[in-house]
């Protein structure tokens, strides 16, 4: 019975997530030397994303995270990647060509990056080592006497648990054979990434926009999309305050993975913080049975 037990464990599936893409090649086609080599690579590897040719900015250069399986002793990664580096939507202008095409009408837009929106009460607009807000990006149609343009926003998403050093060092020792399995459990989280984050961006910067006339568009990836309550969409970009580009991901393609279009939403301000926010209460029992087992470990 005890052997017939142990042949049961051995083949459950355990699942962790970890390191979707260094430096912008999926880990999946990476070789255990490659696998060395940019884990101990620091900042020191050029962004793929970045026109300027800089550095990466994240220790490690991990783009996103994706799902580890390991059953039985193989390793696979499963799903697609879940962003978790705003310099990922970058990848080929995509996401530009596509909010200056729908919000624009121009799929070729001027981008003017990081533009003071919120100033200190002291402070004054020649003052910008005072800034306290900026907006992403603000892609500019500049065929015309007067301004058209949109803000856009890029949001990732963040990750709770371990730090992926525990992985690196992991990987900085890896032989072989194919891929070793997340040595730490880490997990996406929408909830500070979405109400958190985002949400408060939100709600300061799209009241103004709204009154200018203007269009914030919000670029998140298809998991993070997933993870929101449901939207009411309006039907025409005239009664929209937020436009949401919704990526997603290709198969990996000469070692990695293709941003791909997803989905347009368009919704009120109002409709998107419910999405940003909503969710359905648990129970009182489930909650309580929550409090005890907690207490229970104290």
């Amino acid at each position: 019975m005890a052997k017939r037990s142990r042949s049961r464990s051995d083949q459950r599936v355990k699942r962790r997530y970890g390191a979707g893409e260094l430096f912008g090649i999926a880990v999946s086609s990476l070789t255990p030397d490659e696998l060395q080599r940019f884990s101990a690579a620091g900042l020191k590897i050029p962004c793929p994303y970045k026109a300027s040719g800089a550095n990466c900015h994240k220790k490690g250069g991990i783009c996103s995270l994706i799902s580890f399986e390991d059953k039985g002793g193989q390793v696979m990664v499963v799903g697609s990647p879940i962003t978790t580096c705003p310099s990922r939507f970058l990848e080929n202008n995509l996401v530009f060509e596509w909010v200056g095409q729908t919000v624009l009408g121009m799929s070729h837009p001027n981008i003017v990056s990081e533009v003071s929106f919120l100033m200190g009460k002291e402070q004054k607009e020649s003052e910008p080592e005072d800034e306290v807000g900026r907006i992403d990006k603000v892609l500019v149609d500049v065929s015309g006497q007067d301004l058209k343009w949109c803000a856009l926003e890029m949001q990732a998403v963040y990750f709770s648990g371990q730090k992926m050093e525990n992985d690196f060092a992991l990987m900085r020792e890896w032989k072989g054979p194919g891929l070793p399995f997340p040595s730490r459990i880490r997990r996406p989280d929408f909830r500070s990434s979405g109400p958190k984050r985002l949400m408060p961006q939100l709600q300061i910067k799209v009241p103004t926009l709204r009154r200018w006339g203007k269009k914030m568009a919000v670029v998140i990836d298809k998991a993070f999309a997933e993870s929101l309550w449901p939207m009411r969409r309006v039907g025409h970009i005239s009664n929209a305050d937020i436009i949401w580009f919704i990526v997603t991901y290709g198969d990996v393609q000469e070692g990695r993975h293709q941003l791909q279009k997803h989905d347009v939403l368009m919704t009120t301000l109002e409709d998107a913080v419910e999405g940003l926010t909503g969710g359905v209460p648990v129970t009182l029992d489930a909650f309580e049975t929550s409090i005890r087992k907690k207490l229970s470990r104290s």
